[in-house]
């Protein structure tokens, strides 16, 4: 009896112990741009901020159509954007991605060919990760450190590589699904109604409607937000991330 009350006490103690160094790990102020939440690794949805910041992402992967009248409509609302571009459209349209550039926003990594990263291992990740990288320094002049997956799949191998390589792995809060044939109105409901302060909104360059109802968009969020690239949005380290990917100042 003595012995298993000895032993009880041994494990309740060590339960103890593993539940304290779990919430250590969690809630410490972290430098990583990625979090276990569940026993996942999670990357950065949107931000909680005290002011109210939002960031507008394009995912530029198909033409470069549409690229002069989004960035004329950036300017004309003063509207920094970030585009996460994919290397093989940056070989194709370099002219773009240095317009983009020199117009002053912000170019992030979308993968060299748009391959599905969950399906590779995480030196395939990192190599095709770099491979997209040299493009668009070559043509900007600035190594890129954010990444963004293609079509946003990732598990934990995808999320570790990118961490490991010294990337910030962002995903996004508001999707405006714009691609295809996405009615234009849609896109605003969805981009508009749906987005809060600290939000991440993704829309993509290259599709039927986006770039024609991207005024409208912005001149709708412009009363309530403040748009900032995603540089300006997150917080560099101590912070931590809840478990719906958003990140929170310590």
């Amino acid at each position: 009896m003595i012995f298993a009350v000895i032993k009880l006490k041994h494990i309740i103690a060590a339960v103890l112990a593993l539940v304290l160094i779990s919430a250590v790990c969690f809630f410490a102020p972290r430098t990583a741009s990625v979090f276990l939440v569940n026993g996942r690794e999670v990357p950065i949805y949107s931000v909680e901020r005290a002011d109210n910041k939002i960031a507008l992402t394009f995912d530029c992967a198909w033409n470069d159509d549409d690229i002069d009248i989004i960035l004329d409509t950036l300017d004309k609302y003063n509207c920094k954007a970030t585009f996460f571009a994919v290397g093989d459209w940056a070989e194709k349209y370099s002219d773009s991605l240095k317009k983009i550039s020199e117009r002053g926003h912000e170019i992030g990594n979308h993968s060299y060919n748009h391959a599905d990263y969950t399906q590779m291992s995480a030196e395939e990740i990192i190599s095709d990760l770099d491979k997209c990288d040299a493009v668009i320094e070559s043509v900007t002049g600035t190594k890129p450190y954010l990444m963004r997956a293609p079509s946003g799949g990732y598990n934990d191998t995808v999320i570790r590589a990118a961490d490991a390589s010294g990337r910030v792995y962002i995903q996004w809060s508001v999707d405006g699904i714009d691609y295809g044939d996405a009615d234009a109105q849609e896109i605003y409901d969805r981009t508009v109604k749906n987005t809060q302060a600290g939000d991440i909104i993704l829309i993509h360059n290259g599709t039927k409607n986006t770039a024609n109802i991207l005024p409208k968009i912005l001149e709708a969020l412009e009363c309530k937000y403040e748009f900032a690239t995603i540089s300006e949005l997150i917080y560099k380290d101590n912070y931590i991330i809840d478990n719906t990917g958003k990140q929170i100042e310590k």
